[in-house]
């Protein structure tokens, strides 16, 4: 196709039907394959393995290829593999064992996906599955697939169980086995039923089959094969055996016993039997029948016949033995290669035409910049909206170096009075900004939103949903939405897939909040397409408190303003003073740190005064919020506390810059967060800083070279003997001060490249 060679991408690790199914392939016109070299550690992978014999016959780039041998084909491979795929493959074959591999293809493959199925449980098809497995997007990405998408059936009848949107793309490729040659080699010496069951100890319905077997056959002789994942603790159950143990155990016992009646499903075993020449006893009503089983001396209709002909088979009835093997070939005819190659050409041909044939018909479109929108959920300030402001100034700068431009949008409450016109003075040239309002939405509201977005198949799992209304279109010119920080009051309308940076989760470790009232932000996390944040610690919490599936989640580093034009220190002030900066939010440790300051001054004869800055600071003692009341009386109480502690409030940009210039040094006395930007900024400007010492502040410090001091925020005692010691100190550690060189290094400019990296696999 398109002057390339037919290659195919099959994308499954099962040992037998690789041995059977890519020879298929070869003679149905493909030229070269890419077998996945990795598979997930899962028990039902017990039939897996891995082949590299393909990678020798494949005619692209070896660092192409390297990429794509590094990636897990069964959840959510990188955009630059998907890119290579789209590069040099035009089919892929795959399995649905998460639902991110299904939301993957779909949002970047660009040729045919054949969807393997093999058959499921009686009662169960693979339209349940999907939305059993992922109710709210699994069966619309299938569906936006549209003509792309085949349900590529083993066994003709498949589809004729599932809806319409996939029989209609029902493509039959008959399993088979590559050989299907009887050998003379069995005996049945060993008078025992050889029975196939795995996993009796972690799958209840392997464990209800082995039972059932217990029940009807546990009288008689006999061994179980098949993987066990855990030891059942059963005498007659071989588990793992070596494969000339296994051919062994096929020659040596009397006979194989199959219960299945699944009309859809069956396992390799059985034919394994009949191949090595074993008398094979089988049910009826399954799959065996639909492929030539009825009216055969080893078919049963009922397990009492079933015992009497293993009976006869265990007592030597010579004459029923040879009845059953000599007939029961004829179960082999539809799984030879010759029997399925015609449909497999046929059938192959059928999607290469439909798929260039679906190519010429799609209308010529130029490609547009991609659109990214960063929304400012609450109304933040301080730390948050800077966040948010170099946020978007990475992916804009980010998307560049990788020479795909996008456009970032910023959306914050539309709220003149908390976010004026001179609050984005900052925000760099090319970042669009847009004020905005949530609306909320009922079930039926959102269902009809989702459909007339493509999202055919949606079904709402709540109540309500809100939505940004950016004046525009709801934020539909937009490819992808970040969210700052998980503070979503109801679930987020996904027309669009949405990420979330989550900075922290303070919750966990101070009472912020009443227990259980986090719920809908951890459930905004765990239904994100990406969820980011920037510290070790709380990628574990992300884990581990919200729930965030780690394929889902990404560590990034801590981006930084570029501090630059700090004033000179004023020699005349002498560095009588250190920086306090803080806000009234119940972390910041506002009662242990101003008993340290009493400590301090009262005990320790203190010598530097303490300036105070921040949000909502300059009246914090005089008109304090209910948390603070303490505090407050603390601080009424010492009347060194009100002499040498000035609370100066939010200052402007310069006044800031100035006033921290001319500090000693600068206190970090919150508790626990993902750290104060405060002292990176201190050490640009040549300022040392005195810090609380918890992980995110660590992991601060160890990214931007700081040199801090350290003290433990629980013990007011030991924060005022830091102080003491900063108080002489500070001008020797001004020489442990990271250069300009090495701040440069942690520059938004520097680090842009990996938030691109992110951003860009969920386009």
């Amino acid at each position: 196709m398109s002057g390339k060679p037919l290659r195919v991408m099959w994308l499954l690790n099962h040992t037998s039907a690789r041995k059977f199914e890519v020879p298929m392939l070869k003679q149905a016109g493909v030229d070269e394959f890419f077998l996945p070299k990795k598979y997930v550690a899962d028990i039902e992978f017990r039939s897996a393995s891995v082949s590299w014999e393909e990678d020798a016959n494949l005619t692209i780039p070896a660092d192409d290829l390297a990429v794509l041998n590094e990636q897990d084909w069964y959840r959510s491979p990188s955009r630059q593999a998907w890119d290579i795929a789209n590069r040099h493959f035009d089919v892929l074959f795959f399995i649905f064992y998460k639902p991110e591999i299904l939301t993957s293809i779909a949002n970047h493959f660009h040729g045919a996906a054949l969807w393997r199925t093999y058959g499921v449980a009686q009662g169960v098809t693979y339209d349940s599955i999907l939305k059993q497995i992922s109710p709210n997007e699994a069966t619309y990405k299938t569906k936006s697939l549209g003509r792309r998408l085949w349900f590529a059936e083993a066994y003709p009848h498949l589809h004729e169980v599932e809806p319409e949107y996939l029989a209609r793309r029902r493509l039959y490729l008959p399993l088979g086995l590559i050989d299907t040659r009887v050998n003379a080699r069995w005996s049945g010496n060993d008078k025992k039923i050889f029975f196939v069951c795995p996993n009796i100890a972690t799958n209840p319905y392997y464990a209800n089959v082995y039972n059932e077997f217990r029940k009807s056959f546990g009288s008689f002789p006999h061994v179980v094969g098949g993987m066990q994942a855990i030891d059942p603790g059963h005498a007659d159950v071989l588990g793992f055996v070596p494969q000339e143990v296994h051919e062994r155990n096929m020659r040596e016992f009397r006979l194989m016993f199959y219960h299945s009646t699944e009309p859809n499903h069956i396992h390799y075993h059985p034919f394994e039997a009949i191949r090595a020449g074993m008398p094979l006893v089988f049910m009826g009503g399954g799959l065996l029948d639909r492929l030539g089983g009825k009216g055969m001396p080893g078919r049963c209709a009922t397990i009492e016949e079933a015992r009497k002909k293993v009976r006869r088979i265990l007592d030597d009835d010579r004459a029923l033995i040879e009845d059953i093997c000599r007939t029961q070939v004829t179960l082999l005819e539809p799984m030879r290669a010759e029997n399925c190659v015609e449909e497999w050409r046929r059938n192959l041909r059928l999607v290469v035409e439909d798929l260039e044939a679906g190519r010429r018909s799609q209308p010529v479109t130029t490609n547009r910049k991609k659109r990214i929108a960063v929304i400012v959920p609450v109304g933040y300030r301080g730390g948050s909206l800077r966040g948010a402001k170099l946020l978007a100034q990475a992916i804009h700068v980010g998307s560049r170096r990788f020479g795909e431009d996008a456009d970032v949008v910023l959306l914050h409450l539309d709220d003149r009075g908390l976010y004026p016109e001179e609050e984005f003075d900052d925000l760099p040239e090319g970042i669009v900004r847009r004020p905005f309002n949530w609306k909320t939405m009922d079930g039926v509201e959102a269902t009809r939103a989702m459909r007339f977005a493509g999202h055919e198949g949606w079904e709402p799992a709540s109540l309500h949903y809100i939505l940004p209304d950016d004046g525009v279109a709801d934020l539909m010119d937009c490819d992808v939405w970040i969210v700052i920080s998980d503070r979503l009051s109801m679930p987020l309308l996904p027309l669009r897939p949405y990420m979330l940076m989550v900075y922290d989760y303070i919750q966990r470790y101070v009472p912020i909040m009443s227990p259980g009232a986090d719920h809908m932000f951890l459930a905004a996390a765990r239904r994100a397409t990406r969820v980011m944040v920037t510290t070790e610690f709380t990628y574990r919490d992300a884990l581990q408190y919200a729930g965030v599936p780690e394929d889902r989640l990404s560590r990034l580093p801590m981006l930084a303003p570029a501090y630059t034009g700090f004033a000179p220190m004023d020699a005349d002030r002498g560095n009588d003073y250190f920086l306090w900066t803080t806000n009234a939010a119940p972390h910041k440790n506002h009662e242990r740190a101003l008993e340290a300051l009493r400590i301090y001054y009262e005990e320790l004869d203190g010598q530097l005064a303490c300036i105070v800055t921040g949000v909502n600071t300059a009246k914090l003692m005089k008109e304090p919020p209910p948390h603070l009341e303490k505090s407050a009386n603390l601080f009424k109480a010492s009347k060194l506390l009100k002499k040498r502690v000035r609370w100066l409030g939010e200052l402007g940009e310069g006044s800031y810059r100035k006033t921290l210039a001319g500090a000693a040094f600068l206190w970090h006395a919150g508790s626990m967060d993902n750290g104060s930007f405060s002292v990176v900024e201190a050490a640009a400007a040549g300022v040392p800083a005195l810090s609380s010492d918890y992980p995110a502040m660590r992991e601060m410090d160890a990214q931007f070279s700081l040199h801090l001091a350290w003290m433990d925020a629980t013990r007011p005692r030991s924060m005022a003997t830091a102080l003491k010691t900063m108080e002489s100190a500070w001008r020797q550690r001004k020489s442990h001060l990271p250069s300009a060189e090495i701040l440069a290094k942690q520059a938004v400019g520097e680090l842009a490249g990996e938030y691109w990296k992110v951003v860009r696999e969920c386009l």
